[in-house]
């Protein structure tokens, strides 16, 4: 998920004003039958329906298979939308295989990402890897670049970064709200998107021990949005229509007929 939505000052989840373009952060994430292995030989193209595979696919798919075991490789680049592995549902990571290489590369490999893109979250299969793991973060820094009235209305709150492999997730009141989404890889959109205000987030952490996240506001908008897409589906597969946009149209009025931005009680 991108860390800043906006580079304007309206009714936004993350807005910025246009000085820090070049500089901001971007913002704005299930259960599955557990495998012994993952295995990624059916990813080595990266989609049966390509007619070619680029130097880039090449690259990537090289790092899938070695899953990042060459520390000195460059990172993976972001998947953007129509790549079925961003369309279909991930994997469980077998709880015996957490401790791995493999499996730790790819944790620092999502973290990096996340942090180089910027952004606030991240799920594996936006890397290529159709597993089920998510990291996230939210700073004082990227928070800074809203006002107050912002912060507050969006109920958004720094936190430390959350590694969680095969995590679920459930919502513990019906609260909802209603607020521009963004995607790293849907680049240069936005939507309005309604969700869940309360939940918890169960899983396993990076030592695969189990860790529970009880969420609210922004926090819980974000690991929506990355299990989401761990069940491959993508912002725009929920979004409120007729409020799809480019990121430059964000200033302009929703169309006549859309809901209300803001919390929406029960």
């Amino acid at each position: 998920m991108e860390a800043i939505h906006r580079f304007s000052v309206c009714h936004l989840p993350i807005c910025l004003g246009k000085r820090h373009i070049k500089s901001a952060p971007i913002i704005l994430c299930p259960t599955r039958k557990l495998v012994s292995s993952p295995d990624f030989s059916n990813y080595v193209t990266f989609s049966p329906h390509r007619k070619a595979r680029t130097t880039s696919a090449i690259s990537k798919a090289g790092w899938l298979l070695g899953l990042g075991q060459n520390k000195k490789a460059k990172p993976p680049e972001i998947i953007q939308a129509g790549d079925p592995v961003l369309h279909e549902p991930a994997r469980e990571v077998d709880p015996g295989e957490i401790g791995s290489e493999r499996i730790q590369n790819i944790i620092d490999d999502m973290v990096k990402v996340m942090r180089s893109a910027p952004g606030v979250g991240l799920a594996a299969p936006q890397i290529g890897v159709p597993l089920r793991i998510i990291v996230l973060e939210d700073t004082k820094e990227y928070i800074s670049y809203q006002s107050k009235e912002e912060i507050k209305a969006f109920d958004r709150r720094p936190f430390d970064l959350l590694m969680i492999l095969n995590p679920k997730l459930k919502k513990k009141s019906d609260r909802t709200a209603l607020f521009f989404e963004g995607c790293l890889s849907v680049n240069g959109y936005r939507a309005v998107v309604e969700r869940y205000l309360d939940i918890e987030v169960t899983g396993l952490d990076r030592d695969g021990q189990p860790i529970k996240v009880d969420a609210t506001g922004w926090q819980a908008r974000i690991l929506q949005h990355e299990c989401d897409h761990l069940d491959g589906t993508l912002y725009v597969d929920k979004m409120v229509p007729k409020t799809f946009r480019i990121v430059e149209n964000l200033d302009l009025p929703l169309a006549e007929g859309c809901p209300k931005l803001g919390v929406r009680e029960p």
